[in-house]
């Protein structure tokens, strides 16, 4: 019996900040303390607040230490650990009570307006040990699901929750069950997209790498649903914190026959192998992913046949993703009018964001469905650095529309974000402040999807880099109005000719920008200005007289040699020489330098 449990942040943003490190001090000065016995050391998934990583949580009393470093461990160790003095300094100070007091983690800003499903194990859980997922009721859904309950009611409960896919457009969950169920076939599948390619998402990565018996759970109760033996996880190859914890995971659930024949002796055969994805972004689309499980080139194939019908290996087959998997055990146990309590009246339950950009708070934060864009960035996020305002929020990645501050108290769910030209997606949220530029927003998004996209179909592999190619004109000041026309005009092509979602919704970031933040592309082409200063083609460095010192340290610094002046007399910047590296800028000491 231990009297302290430490959990470390093992999940990627941890592990990148160097919490590998500070466990293995720990367990060393633990142990120089003669207290191995009494103090547990636990490397757990993300606990959300990525922002203050690495993370160190000591329980029973919660005390939150952030941002440590492995020569704080020792420290920790001898006050906190042997004397019982907490080290105030290394606190999150959210929750230090005025009084003094420690404040519980729940109360904090980031995590009171959170409710946690998905993520309910995420940070509280060794992943590596199938026993703590057992200890917080794994696989009880499982065995309730086969002694207890017909297929055919394990998909009405589905039905009835609500539960919608929480990787794309949304398809009710239940009905792409019961549409695969009611296709006889001497072998089906279930899938699960856990590729997860979306700049700036990192969601289904979490679960993985924080509970992924989750998952297998769930896939085994969607194989006992549809009428299949053999499941298939399609996980990139670049999360491999990820692929480990879940080949132990899948070791484990195999060893103590929740994988395999005969689980719970009912007679139900279900095994779950891997599947390694290169990297590239059209294999998150369903039929792509099919195929390159089969070990084919990764492109899309024409629907129909949909994959309910004829999927992987030409069998009936169900996809779906990691989080919306995550969130099945918990319907199974506490029912779908639980389930449905949450969120709105067409998106129910709650959804997992992947806050990043400008944003103070940086994480993982999981909210029921509906709640306010305002809620999700001021409240949880902590709001804008340095005082900046809000300008717009990326949902659904590359797929997605941007969200102007005109919508920022927009309730977040699947219908409100498409109304407004954007989409849920697999949850990032990227937020901009005043100093992005919206069309080199749009063009970065382009290029990701021009370097992504398969090249299959013509409309999605001309009409991209066509796209493309305009947005690179506008930004070094070479278009012309007609520009913004032809744009839109393929934009619309592109999304009515493509074959597959990726091409279909590639147009969304041009278009939801060119509709809210049109002035911002016009500024671009008639006054061959960039009105948040980023497009460098469009950016004149100057130094203001009245602040100007002399100090010389700006000419001293311009690599071009494009800055002349006297010393304690004000410079000048000879715009046909600068180069528009902003060295001078950053430099100055007195503010004297500016960008127009």
């Amino acid at each position: 019996m231990y009297r302290s449990h430490v959990l470390v942040c093992g999940g990627t943003g941890c592990t990148s900040s160097g919490s590998p490190k500070i466990i293995e001090t720990l367990q060393y000065e633990i142990k120089k303390q003669g207290l191995e016995d009494e103090i547990a050391v636990v490397e757990t998934g993300c606990h959300g607040l990525c922002a203050l990583g690495p993370i160190m949580i000591v329980y029973p009393e919660a005390t939150f230490y952030s941002m440590i470093q492995p020569e704080d461990i020792a420290e920790i160790v001898a006050e906190h650990f042997l004397k019982g003095r907490v080290v105030t300094r290394l606190l999150y100070q959210e929750t230090v009570s005025p009084g003094g007091g420690i404040k519980a983690l729940c109360d904090t800003a980031f995590y009171k307006k959170q409710h946690r499903i998905a993520l309910r194990n995420c940070g509280v859980i060794n992943p590596e040990n199938i026993e703590e997922y057992i200890g917080t009721g794994g696989y009880q859904a499982l065995g309730k699901v086969l002694t207890e309950m017909t297929p055919d009611q394990v998909i009405q409960i589905l039905l009835d929750s609500g539960l919608r896919g929480r990787g794309g457009a949304g398809f009710p969950t239940g009905l792409k069950w019961k549409l695969c169920k009611q296709n006889d076939a001497d072998q089906k599948y279930v899938c699960c997209n856990a590729d997860e390619g979306d700049p700036g998402a990192f969601m289904d990565r979490s679960v993985l790498e924080g509970d992924p018996h989750a998952l297998l759970e769930a896939m085994a109760i969607a194989g006992y649903a549809i009428g299949s033996s053999q499941g298939y996880i399609y996980v990139r190859a670049e999360y491999p914190i990820a692929v480990e914890r879940l080949r132990i995971a899948i070791d484990q659930a195999r060893e103590m026959e929740l994988l395999g024949k005969d689980i719970f002796g009912t007679g139900f055969d279900f095994d779950i192998d891997l599947r390694l994805g290169a990297g590239a972004f059209v294999c998150g689309e369903e039929t792509a992913l099919m195929t390159s499980i089969e070990g084919k080139r990764g492109e899309p194939r024409p629907r129909p046949p949909f994959p309910a019908q004829k999927g992987l290996f030409g069998k009936p087959s169900i996809l779906n993703n990691v989080e919306t998997y995550a969130n099945i055990p918990q319907i199974i146990l506490n029912g779908p009018e639980w389930f449905a309590s949450m969120g709105t009246e067409k998106s129910k339950g709650t959804k997992v964001f992947a806050l990043g950009g400008k944003i103070n708070n940086t994480g993982l934060v999981e909210v029921p469905m509906g709640t306010t864009l305002r809620t999700v960035i001021e409240e949880i996020g902590g709001g804008i650095p340095n005082g900046k305002k809000f300008k717009a929020a990326q949902t659904g990645g590359p797929s997605g529309g941007c969200i102007p501050a005109q919508h920022f108290d927009i309730p977040i769910d699947y219908d409100n974000l498409l109304s407004i030209g954007s989409m849920m997606g697999s949850g990032g949220l990227i937020v901009m402040d005043e100093d992005d530029c919206m069309v080199d927003i749009a063009k970065f998004f382009l290029e990701f999807t021009v370097e992504e996209s398969c090249g299959k179909c013509t409309a999605c592999r001309i009409g991209t880099k066509r796209m493309l190619e305009i947005l690179e004109k506008i930004t070094k000041g070479q278009a012309e109005l007609q520009d913004l026309e032809k744009l839109e005009d393929l934009c619309n092509y592109v999304k009515a000719n493509s074959l597959c979602g990726l091409g279909q919704t590639a147009p969304n970031p041009v278009l939801s920008t060119l509709h809210f933040f049109r002035d911002e592309y016009e500024a671009h082409i008639k006054e061959k200005r960039c009105p948040a200063g980023v497009c460098k083609a469009l950016l004149s460095y100057v130094i203001d007289r009245d602040k100007c010192r002399g100090c010389t340290l700006c000419a001293r610094t311009c690599p071009a040699g494009a800055i002349v002046g006297s010393v304690k007399n004000p410079h000048v910047i000879d715009l046909n020489k600068c180069i528009k590296c902003g060295a001078c800028m950053e430099k100055c000491k007195f503010g004297a330098i500016y960008k127009k």
